[in-house]
């Protein structure tokens, strides 16, 4: 390798370093199912010609693991394809993927080379008849610069030859038309109520860090970081979302955090209901939770002034403002966990904690103290990692592309997206495909040994929303 292919270097931002940082070490698995079988030599022969194109696909870190390094990429050693004996999986194919997948947690990947792989797996599935996956390290990108990637990398079902739409999803202005007194009482009313609001959360953010823990539950029981993760995910309509979304006035986040709330309730009331109930009986009919639990996700907030898909281009562009890489931060939002008779009541109570999260700076603040407190204490700072470990799970939400796409002529029929190497037991990821909405869970099986209950209960209270409006 000569010197003129390693002389490009860039300093990784605050987020890819704390990806990067002992004891967490995140990478970002997506899971992309096809309608046929792909050939591995069109995928190898694709990389080899664009790969060039995306700085960190072709980028490694530096000795010191604070700085890109542009380097040659041999993509043969990225692009795994396995031989599959089908005769010996039978009609398991769900199964091989789920363990294939789980496999990858427990497998580091190089940090002497670009820290991505991708294992192509020709195996029919309930939903699929080949499995791509790939796998990289989470301080290449956050979901959204990963997903503006695969969109460009895709076109139209319907039309070959075309780009998919990139949905123009730009962040709320609410602009007054009453008059200029009017409008000076409600600026300065939003002027202390965010000041206030930022103050607390960051007073809640530093409890966090030192002392204060989420409740232990049947979600974190024994939660560490190491163990392996399983990944499964789940499709529902993405118009029932957004019918609750129109009836209740609300966005689609809110919707997905009260649908989250509601099923993580059922699902602890059945395990609780499972654990107290005698010779074996369930009680999950009854009211089972314990009072005042304190449950709570980070959830990832994207901190560009654009939120949706990008052009990769404009992203990559010098001074670009909606950047590619890792510009994101998490937020820490109490869940409302309790049994409703109404099942209503979950979605009012996550647009209320919604609302409230809309009007702090903290997300903003947390990014410049992750910054300020690496470049003090270094990557292995434990302060870090605390926020990690003392919530219970992380959530997230992206959007996908808005019309069926193809990937080198193979018809892609679900995206899912999802992490490991946090210390959370779940994980929760939504993306939105065409007229779906896929659900990801990523669980430690040692702490979750039933995640598909979790998924179940996903859709049943997505549908009992439904049935209420």
């Amino acid at each position: 390798m000569t010197k003129e292919e390693e002389e490009e270097e860039e300093p990784l931002s605050p987020m890819a370093r704390v990806f990067l940082s002992p004891g967490i070490d995140n990478c970002i698995i997506t899971m992309i199912g096809f309608k046929a079988k792909i050939n591995p030599h069109i995928i190898l022969d694709d990389l080899k010609h664009n790969v060039s194109k995306h700085p960190r696909f072709c980028s490694k870190l530096s000795d010191d693991g604070a700085r890109w390094m542009k380097t040659r990429v041999n993509v043969e050693d990225h692009v795994f394809s396995p031989d599959i004996d089908l005769q010996e999986i039978k009609d398991d194919g769900d199964g091989f993927v789920d363990d294939y997948v789980s496999r990858l947690t427990l497998s580091p990947l190089d940090k002497s080379r670009p820290l991505w792989d991708i294992h192509i797996l020709n195996v029919k599935t309930s939903d699929a008849e080949a499995v791509g996956v790939m796998r990289c390290h989470h301080s290449l990108a956050d979901g959204m610069s990963l997903m503006s990637l695969l969109v460009a990398c895709t076109r139209k079902t319907s039309d070959p030859e075309a780009f998919p739409t990139i949905p123009a999803i730009k962040r709320r202005e609410k602009i007054g038309n009453k008059g200029w007194f009017i409008r000076s009482i409600i600026a300065i009313y939003s002027a202390v109520r965010l000041i206030w609001n930022t103050i607390v959360d960051l007073l809640l953010l530093l409890a966090t860090t030192l002392f204060l823990k989420d409740t232990e539950t049947p979600l974190n029981e024994g939660a560490g970081v190491g163990n392996t993760r399983r990944f499964y995910h789940r499709t529902v309509s993405l118009d029932d979302i957004k019918l609750i979304k129109k009836t209740m006035n609300m966005t689609v986040n809110d919707v997905l955090l009260g649908v989250t709330q509601a099923a993580l309730s059922r699902y602890l009331n059945q395990r609780y209901g499972n654990k107290d109930g005698e010779d074996g009986t369930t009680t999950s009919d009854q009211n089972n939770l314990p009072d005042g639990m304190r449950i709570r996700a980070g959830v990832a907030v994207n901190l560009r002034q654009d939120i949706g898909i990008q052009p990769v281009a404009d992203m990559l562009a010098k001074g670009s403002k909606c950047r590619w890489g890792n510009y994101v931060t998490l937020a820490f939002v109490p869940f409302s966990i309790s049994l409703e008779t109404d099942p209503l009541v979950p979605l009012l109570k996550a647009k209320s904690i919604m609302d409230r999260m809309k009007h702090s700076f903290c997300a903003v603040v947390h990014y410049s103290i992750i910054n300020v407190i690496l470049n003090i204490f270094g990557p292995d700072a434990k302060v870090v990692k605390r926020t990690f470990s003392n919530t219970t799970t992380i959530l997230s939400n992206i959007v996908g592309p808005v019309e069926e796409v193809s990937l080198h002529g193979n018809h892609i029929t679900y995206i899912a997206l999802s992490s490991y190497g946090h210390s959370q037991a779940l994980g929760i990821h939504f993306i939105s495909y065409a007229e779906k909405m896929v659900i990801s869970i990523a669980v430690d099986p040692s702490v979750i040994p039933d995640p598909h209950n979790i998924c179940d209960k996903m859709e049943e209270s997505l549908k009992a929303m439904k049935d209420a409006l």
